[in-house]
């Protein structure tokens, strides 16, 4: 036997788990942060009155809504509800299965359509219970803010290469 050197009594140690068999999940930063370094940046641009420093401020935000946004998966699951899982920014899914059928319907948005997209979840008998492009659907406030970062971000970069001449 190995003496334990640590200091620690060698009982049963404490499960991980919490109550209902869930895990603690790390504080994110809040999304209060966030906004008032936009705010920060908007109020720096009027005061100096760039637009340069609020077309920076622009992209941030536009980066922001892509990439770092603290939000959840949303990809309805085989058994019919939304995913809650975190993810971080409003193109990404928690998981590569998830990311595939988000990925599908952010394709569907701009109206194209993957060839091989068969991301149909089956019940053992072969029976569609969720469909892909079901399972995909982007919420309607998901979709108009990813449309509007969009449009920021081209106005912006436009802004940016004339300004450059």
């Amino acid at each position: 036997m190995v003496s334990d050197s640590g200091g620690e009594s060698s009982g049963p140690r404490p499960s991980a788990k919490r109550r209902g068999g869930t895990r603690r999940r790390p504080r994110r930063e809040s999304a209060l942060v966030w906004w008032a370094g936009f705010a920060v940046l908007a109020v720096a641009a009027l005061w100096l009155g760039s637009w340069r420093t609020a077309f920076v401020c622009l992209l941030g935000w536009c980066l922001y809504q892509f990439a770092l946004v603290p939000t959840l998966c949303r990809v309805l699951t085989p058994q019919g509800y939304a995913c809650t899982e975190r993810a971080r920014g409003r193109l990404f899914a928690c998981k590569p299965e998830h990311q595939r059928v988000k990925t599908d319907a952010l394709w569907r948005t701009v109206g194209r359509r993957r060839r091989s997209a068969d991301h149909d979840v089956h019940d053992g008998t072969g029976v569609v219970v969720v469909s892909g492009n079901v399972r995909g659907r982007l919420t309607a406030a998901d979709r108009a803010l990813l449309l509007l970062a969009a449009a920021g971000t081209i106005a912006a970069v436009a802004a940016i290469v004339h300004g450059f001449r």
